[in-house]
C-alpha cells in the first residue's frame, strides 16, 4: 500500500518518531489533489499522474520454494516531483525515481535501492502496453499483453536476484469509495487500487544457488499529494491472502488519532470497504511487533498474522519494516506487512 514516506528521497530528511513524516504533512500549493468525484480509468492510470507529488508501484509476492521454504519479494518503484510544474523535459524534469527490491527468507533480507532523475528514459512508466523500470529492473506486461493481468518482474542487487512471471485470477479492487481513499479524521486521501489476486511462478538467485519458486502476489497502486497531517507519525499496513480467497487490506496510520482503514475483498472480487467500528488491528509486544491481531467480527475474522523473519528490515536511505506474513486463526493465508516510522533497533 503506502510506502510514503519513502519518497523523502525528495524531501530533506526522515522525522523521528511522534513528529510525523517530513514533506508529507507540508503545503502542497500547485499539485493537484485527489478528488472523491473522479474515476479511475484503465489503462490510462497503470500510467503515471505527474501532476501529483507522489505515487509508486508495488508488488509483493508470498513464494514457495521447491526446497520447501518460505520467501518474500518486494519490487517498489516510487515518483516523486520536487516541483508542480508537471513532468518536464530532460535533465529539467521535477521528477525524481527511486526503487526498492528484496528477497526475504526465514534468516536473511536481500535489499537494493535505485536512484533516477526522470526525463532521461533512466526510469519511468507507461500505461499501455504496461511498462515500470529503473535501469534494468522491469515490471512491465507480458509478451503479447498490454495491461497488468500479466506480468513480468525482474531485479537483482548484491547477493540476490528474481524473475517472476504473475497471472490475475481476479478483477481490480477500487479502495475506499471508487479509488478514493481517505487516510486521517482531516480528510487526507489518495487514489488507491490493486491488483490481489496474481499467482506467480518464478525463479530466485541467491548466494545458495537458484530456487524455483511458485505463490500469489499483490500488486499495489497509489497516488496522492498530502496523504498525512502533521500528527501522523507512521503506519502499519497488512495485506492478507486467505486459503479460502478472500483478501484482506488492513492499515493503521498512527499519530495524536490514530485511523483504521481498510477493505475486505471476496474471491469473486467483491469489496467491502472497512473503518475502526468492523476492522481491529492489534500490534504484539515491542516497538517494533513481529506478529498482529486483525479482526472483522461482522465477517468471522479473527487472525493472527506472524513474521517470517522478524528482522525484515529494509536498509534503505529511509529504514523501514517490510517482509512476509504466515496467517493463523479463523481463516489461514499468507500475507505481508509494512511498518514505517516505528524505530530500528540499534539504528
Amino acid at each position: 500500500m503506502l510506502a510514503l514516506v519513502l519518497l523523502l528521497a525528495a524531501a530533506p530528511a526522515f522525522a523521528q518518531e511522534g513528529s510525523g513524516f517530513a514533506g508529507l504533512g507540508t503545503e502542497v500549493e500547485g499539485f493537484a489533489l485527489p478528488d472523491p468525484a473522479a474515476t479511475l480509468e484503465f489503462p490510462r492510470d497503470h500510467g503515471a499522474h505527474p501532476s501529483f507529488r507522489i505515487e509508486w508501484w508495488y508488488l509483493t509476492a508470498n513464494l514457495t520454494g521447491a526446497d520447501g521454504q518460505d520467501y518474500g519479494v518486494q519490487w517498489t518503484l516510487f515518483r516523486s516531483a520536487l516541483a508542480p510544474e508537471g513532468p518536464g523535459k530532460g535533465w529539467a524534469t521535477p521528477q525524481v525515481w527511486m526503487a526498492h527490491a528484496a528477497v526475504t527468507t526465514a534468516g536473511s533480507q536481500h535489499v537494493a535501492e535505485r536512484f533516477a532523475r526522470g526525463g532521461v528514459g533512466q526510469a519511468g512508466v507507461e500505461a499501455a502496453p504496461f511498462a515500470a523500470w529503473i535501469d534494468e529492473w522491469r515490471m512491465a506486461a507480458a509478451e503479447g499483453g498490454t495491461g497488468i493481468d500479466r506480468l513480468e518482474v525482474s531485479a537483482r542487487g548484491e547477493g540476490f536476484a528474481y524473475r517472476l512471471e504473475a497471472e490475475a485470477q481476479g478483477p481490480l479492487v477500487l479502495h475506499g469509495a471508487g479509488g478514493y481513499s481517505v487516510k486521517g479524521q482531516g480528510g487526507q486521501a489518495s487514489h488507491y487500487y490493486s491488483q490481489p489476486f496474481y499467482t506467480v511462478t518464478g525463479t530466485l538467485s541467491l548466494p545458495a544457488g537458484e530456487v524455483a519458486v511458485t505463490g500469489t502476489a499483490w500488486l499495489d497502486r497509489e497516488w496522492s499529494s498530502q496523504p498525512l497531517d502533521r500528527s501522523q507519525t507512521g503506519w502499519d499496513w497488512l495485506a492478507l491472502s486467505f486459503d479460502d480467497g478472500r483478501r484482506l487490506m488492513a492499515a493503521e496510520v498512527r499519530g495524536l488519532r490514530p485511523f483504521v482503514f481498510g477493505s475486505l475483498i471476496g474471491a469473486d472480487g467483491s469489496v467491502a470497504s472497512l473503518d475502526g467500528s468492523d476492522l481491529g488491528i492489534e500490534a504484539g509486544p515491542g516497538r517494533v511487533p513481529a506478529r498482529f491481531r486483525v479482526t472483522v467480527p461482522g465477517a468471522g475474522i479473527d487472525v493472527t498474522a506472524e513474521a517470517v523473519n522478524p528482522e525484515a528490515w529494509m536498509t534503505t536511505s529511509v529504514p523501514y519494516w517490510e517482509g512476509p506474513l504466515r496467517v493463523r486463526g479463523s481463516a489461514t493465508g499468507r500475507g505481508y506487512l509494512e511498518m514505517t516510522g516505528r524505530p530500528r533497533p540499534g539504528g
